[in-house]
């Protein structure tokens, strides 16, 4: 699979991480942090790579870092910043908190998933939808600003208005999906991985 050109991939580091209470990015997985992971499977998708931070700790991994422009608006106010920065039609968002993500997983489902007219495409498995794990066209900025405007920041309501796709992944890659937001979810996936 070659890098694809017209892909920009923004990772949002941001958010309080009231749960894990550390900056979730950062949290050791297996002797390496969230985000490590996150960017091993993005690197060969995508020359344009973007962290949604303002936390210089993420300055060691040498990508550009991109400042909210609308604060503490949560995951609406992290895509709309991407949206607006962005040079490609389509940008891959992820959250900083799915270490088990892959290179495969992001192309199999969605790179290579051949969706058309759809400006959200993202996954979910049999029981929950995973819209950080995700394609959003710059069609949908304008979307975005009004909901920041009127302060609707809730993401799955801001989508189901929108034209999108869900893609359904099959069992065997749910892991693939999990965010890990607490320490005992932390714990638990290490127990898997021994």
């Amino acid at each position: 699979m070659s890098i694809q050109k017209h892909i920009s991939v923004y990772i949002l580091c941001g958010g309080k991480s009231s749960r894990m209470q550390t900056e979730k990015g950062l949290v050791v997985f297996n002797n390496k942090p969230f985000i490590e992971w996150i960017l091993e499977a993005v690197k060969p998708i995508s020359n344009h790579i973007y962290l949604i931070t303002e936390n210089t700790d993420y300055s060691v991994y040498n990508y550009p870092l991109v400042a909210d422009i609308h604060k503490d608006k949560g995951p609406v106010g992290g895509i709309h910043t991407a949206l607006s920065h962005t040079k490609t039609q389509q940008n891959l968002i992820l959250s900083c908190d799915i270490p088990m993500i892959s290179t495969h997983i992001i192309n199999r489902y969605l790179i290579n998933s051949k969706v058309i007219n759809s400006n959200i495409t993202f996954v979910s498995d049999s029981t929950r939808d995973y819209p950080l794990i995700g394609m959003y066209s710059t069609n949908n900025l304008q979307k975005f600003e009004t909901a920041i405007q009127q302060n609707h920041l809730k993401l799955m309501h801001l989508i189901q208005s929108s034209t999108y796709h869900r893609i359904q992944v099959a069992s065997r890659d749910f892991e693939a999906l999990y965010n890990i937001n607490t320490h005992d979810e932390l714990q638990i996936l290490i127990q898997r991985k021994l």
